[in-house]
């Protein structure tokens, strides 16, 4: 085992206070999955807390993922017509301008938070050569 991986192998917990293990050297993932884990089979943790967890170390210090248990993980709840409708007006509402109400066919930037059309300064910037926008 290297060095490195030592750093994380806690299966005990004592030292981390969840059980603990190094990332690619964790539980049998029928047992215990990671929350993208149980996403990808239709699951969710449903309110359980983590039994366990993965460590690993990045540039920017310690990660660690949380692992649930598989036989307390409830099936995922479907996307509803009303959850989908909630959807598609947050990304309406990104892509209207709030200056003139027009729906655009690109996301509004929020600096300066209007379309290119009603930004004095975007105009400056737009090259006479670039072709125009689809609609």
């Amino acid at each position: 085992m290297p060095k490195t991986s030592l750093r994380y192998w806690d299966p005990e917990g004592e030292e981390y206070g969840l059980p603990t293990w190094p990332l690619r050297m964790g539980p049998d993932p029928e047992v215990l999955a990671t929350f993208r884990q149980l996403k990808a089979r239709g699951l969710r943790p449903g309110g359980q807390e983590a039994a366990g967890q993965l460590g690993w170390r990045t540039g920017d210090g310690d990660r660690f993922a949380y692992l649930y248990r598989v036989d307390l993980a409830k099936p995922r709840r479907p996307m509803t017509p009303a959850k989908w409708a909630s959807i598609e007006a947050a990304l309406r509402a990104r892509r209207t301008c709030p200056e003139c109400r027009t729906e655009k066919p690109y996301y509004i930037n929020r600096n300066p938070g209007v379309c290119r059309q009603c930004d004095p300064d975007a105009l400056q910037d737009e090259d006479p050569d670039d072709p125009p926008l689809a609609a």
